[in-house]
């Protein structure tokens, strides 16, 4: 049987991952804020998760139920919450694996009170609002505390843990103390109904630790669900500059294995049509410069213009399915084949990286 040797290679410094952890944590507990560690950045590896639960996280989250189901074999112990909005199809393994998991529908949440009826078990249930990103979540205001009160007063294996919100995934709208407020309006507009106060109100993900940073989070703001901001800890610095001091951005670290390395021109020779992925490109013509092509693709990592270089003088030019390309002129060092190159990465890339059966994992 093939067995595959050591390239690419992704390295994860499990002691620099539990640092940002403690960071984010400490950030946010000082303000009364809770975290759910959202793993499905890394793909929900087992060894990342664990340094969650060791680090005290109050919940530990993912998008995918087959990432959350393998922890508890595993042993930990912190309840898991599912932060995708569950399909109609997957409610009964939502309740069987998870203690909680946002939702948006009626029909979802008879159905997970069904099965949690049926499993003999009450599933703690977060109401989203959309608040402007257009993603997930109750528009109408009015009708979401109608479905409050329903899932408190009818559906008796739902418990109403909280509500929560999602800015800034899909329509890029900032995490602004008057955004988040929409949402505590929203909560205690609930509260008034169902007589009690709510336990979780969840006021986003990594974007909202700028407020955290500010210190002007709303004070009912009790619970964020943060990926990146832990895992990586690039976007908020680099895209927002906001930055909580000791953060790693070198967790992750990709190795990747030159296969070739040659003088060609910079501009391709020939009419120009499509590349391997339908895009019509514009090459820059610098004339004959020094290439290396390494042996990992688009297949393995998707864009790119998401890999950090770390070798000094070498510019990443492109890549097809199975092979990047990086002008090597004015590099620093003799690259040469069998030489290995290391890249730090942003969110979409670890995402597809740890989802690479091409990658070998290496735990540190």
């Amino acid at each position: 049987m093939y067995k595959k040797p050591g390239y690419p290679k992704l390295i994860i410094d499990l002691q620099k991952l539990r640092t940002n952890i403690d960071k984010v944590q400490n950030a946010c507990r000082a303000q009364g804020v809770e975290i759910a560690g959202v793993i499905k950045g890394c793909t929900g590896l087992g060894p990342c998760a664990m340094q969650y639960e060791r680090a005290g996280c109050a919940y530990i989250a993912s998008s995918r139920l087959e990432q959350l189901e393998p922890l508890k074999e595993m042993g930990i112990q912190a309840p898991l919450m599912m932060v995708r909005v569950p399909m109609l199809s997957e409610v009964e393994d939502v309740v069987r694996i998870c203690e909680y998991s946002l939702n948006s529908e009626v029909e979802v949440l008879k159905a997970l009170n069904a099965h949690a009826r049926i499993q003999d078990k009450e599933h703690n249930v977060i109401l989203m609002a959309d608040c402007g990103d257009l993603r997930e979540g109750f528009w109408d205001k009015e009708e979401m505390v109608e479905v409050a009160v329903m899932v408190e007063q009818d559906l008796h294996n739902l418990h109403l843990a909280g509500v929560g919100v999602n800015v800034g995934c899909y329509g890029s709208i900032m995490a602004t103390p008057e955004k988040l407020q929409e949402l505590v309006t929203v909560a205690e507009a609930i509260e008034n109904r169902i007589g009690r106060e709510l336990e979780i109100i969840s006021g986003g993900a990594t974007s909202s630790l700028m407020r955290v940073i500010d210190e002007n989070l709303p004070s009912r703001i009790n619970m964020l669900r943060v990926g990146e901001g832990i895992l990586l800890g690039y976007d908020l610095p680099h895209l927002y500059n906001y930055e909580i001091p000791g953060m790693y951005q070198d967790a992750f670290k990709l190795r990747a294995e030159v296969i070739e390395v040659k003088t060609k021109p910079s501009h391709p020779v020939g009419e120009i049509g499509f590349d391997a992925f339908g895009h019509r490109i514009q090459y820059e013509d610098r004339g004959m410069r020094r290439r290396a092509l390494l042996g990992i693709g688009k297949c393995d990592y998707g864009d790119p213009d998401e890999l950090i270089c770390c070798e000094p003088g070498a510019q990443v030019l492109g890549a097809s399915s199975d092979h990047t390309i990086l002008d090597i002129e004015d590099c620093e060092r003799d690259i040469r084949v069998g030489d290995i190159i290391e890249f730090d990465i942003k969110y979409a890339t670890l995402v597809y990286i740890t989802n690479s059966n091409n990658t070998e994992m290496v735990f540190i």
